[in-house]
């Protein structure tokens, strides 16, 4: 099955199930905008609990705070957000679709390695164990014309983009031939700039309101209280401030769904270090985020690293750590060497001294930052669409659809059901769903066959479901049905709580970060 119909299918199963609608849908929605239902929501703190709990609770020097997103609007300024943040945009005059022109580029570059790539896995399938793909990229033509390619486009977009250079995005475009993915016309617009902070009113006569702007991004509320941190907190460096919190640009090619949004979530920490030793910290940060994210057990090779070649004005380094999506690999999350712009800058727009006392050297400076950044959104959008599995059940004509989310993370940890309605089976259940609901969040139900309520479950992703049945009432046991195997294990009912909390439990994830 092709990617993009497996991405149809992820979509229709998000809103079929509760966890994700369109925004405002009876009034036929609003573009990019998307609400969490009742499924979706309790995955989506899931997921917030891990990273908070892997931040603040695992790192003593590692606090964290909730900041306004309105902001005084020369806290932008001083960011370089009001004249800077900025989209390259190209229109098609046949299509009348309008589409990011470094994205247009980007997704050009990857069709090439795409074909190298297809050359490789022919020529390993042909000649087995005797390959040598090094010496094969070095000595295949075709191969190689692909590579010079890549090489003079990427040379060409880097120093376009550090530039600004407009112009020459455009004549990148045509040089390639790119051509509109949906009316596969060349027939192209000037690349213009475009800001991406929405704008409002502060105050409640137009006439004497101020311009102030929703943040495009969390972390200078960090920033901004940094002192405020530090100093009540009788924080030394090197330490850390983390936020989870919302953001909105106004994304004129949004799209892949809850990928690139207008409204998302952040959950951001800044890193606070003494010049110097920020390479050190950002390497070291590099590592600890991917092992974060690989401990979730959802696949090594599922994540890899992209170096930035085009820095962002105020980094010194930055990578992102890359997911497959349907769509292929993407970004989830960047760790960047912010320098020290953005406490240099606020000095500078605020009037206000932003230093630190380093009693060890006994001089103030301006700290270094290293910054993990990583998308909510799109971190739900890589387990929901992870997790999405079809499956044929062995000796039986039909399938089921479940949804193989991370235990730790799942929305609904487990279910309870009384086999049938009757002989005080219910009673029961709900005695033990009583005693559980505390711990885990719990489902009971005893509607349909038990077949149906296993499938129901599965297609939320719950990991684990509990069926109350005769024996229980003679021996005082249930069965544990397994999500993934749909294997049945019979446990006692005293020790239910025990088992659950060791399977479903972020403690022993957590232990091994």
């Amino acid at each position: 099955m092709a990617q993009e119909d497996i991405f149809k299918k992820i979509i229709a199963h998000c809103k079929e199930y509760g966890f994700i609608f369109q925004s405002s849908e009876i009034y036929d929605g609003l573009s990019a905008v998307y609400d969490y239902g009742q499924i979706g929501v309790e995955l989506k703190n899931n997921i917030k609990q891990y990273w908070w709990d892997a931040m603040t609770k695992l790192n003593e020097n590692i606090v964290g705070i909730d900041a306004a997103i309105f902001m005084h609007p020369r806290t932008w300024e001083a960011s370089g957000h009001v004249g800077a943040f900025n989209d390259p945009l190209i229109d098609n005059k046949d299509s009348k679709k309008r589409y990011r022109a470094d994205v247009l580029i980007e997704e050009y570059l990857e069709k090439l390695e795409g074909k190298i790539q297809k050359e490789v896995d022919k020529a390993a399938q042909r000649f087995g164990d005797a390959f040598d793909e090094k010496q094969f990229r070095a000595t295949n033509q075709r191969v190689l014309d692909n590579q010079q390619r890549i090489d003079e486009t990427k040379s060409r977009f880097v120093k376009a983009l550090e530039n600004s250079d407009l112009a020459d995005l455009k004549k990148i475009i045509e040089d390639a031939e790119i051509v509109c993915p949906l009316s596969g016309s060349k027939n192209w617009t000037d690349v213009r700039q475009f800001n991406l902070m929405f704008s409002t009113q502060l105050g409640s006569v137009s006439d004497e309101a101020s311009t102030i702007y929703l943040r495009p991004e969390t972390a200078q509320g960090i920033f901004v209280n940094f002192l405020n941190v530090q100093k009540t907190g009788r924080m030394k460096i090197p330490f850390g401030i983390a936020q989870i919190g919302k953001a909105f640009r106004n994304e004129i090619v949004a799209r892949q769904f809850i990928f690139r949004m207008r409204e998302f979530e952040q959950m951001e920490m800044q890193f606070f270090v003494q010049p110097g030793s920020e390479m050190e910290w950002y390497h070291f940060w590099k590592e600890k985020r991917i092992k974060w994210h690989r401990a979730l057990g959802m696949g090594d090779a599922k994540y890899r690293f992209h170096d930035h070649e085009k820095l962002a004005h105020y980094a010194n380094a930055a990578a992102d750590i890359q997911f497959e999506y349907p769509m292929g690999f993407r970004e989830v999350e960047g760790i960047h060497s912010r320098t020290d712009f953005d406490l240099g800058n606020h000095e500078k727009f605020s009037g206000r001294k932003i230093q630190y006392f380093d009693t060890e050297l006994n001089k103030n400076y301006t700290p270094y930052v290293v910054e993990t950044s990583i998308g909510l959104d799109r971190m739900f959008l890589s387990i929901v669409s992870n997790a999405y599995t079809e499956e044929t059940l062995e000796g039986k004509d039909e399938g089921r659809v479940v949804m193989k989310i991370p235990a730790i993370l799942a929305p609904v940890k487990l279910a309870v059901f009384p086999l049938t309605k009757k002989d005080g089976l219910p009673e029961t259940a709900r005695q033990i769903m009583d005693e559980l609901k505390f711990d885990f969040n719990c489902q009971y139900e005893e509607k349909d066959t038990i077949g149906r309520r296993y499938r129901r479950q599965d297609a939320i992703g719950t990991p684990f479901c509990i069926t109350i049945d005769h024996q229980t009432k003679e021996d005082n046991t249930v069965t544990i049905r397994h999500r993934d195997t749909m294997e049945q294990e019979r446990v006692p009912v005293a020790k239910l709580r025990e088992i659950m909390e060791e399977k479903v439990s972020m403690r022993k994830v957590l232990k091994n970060l």
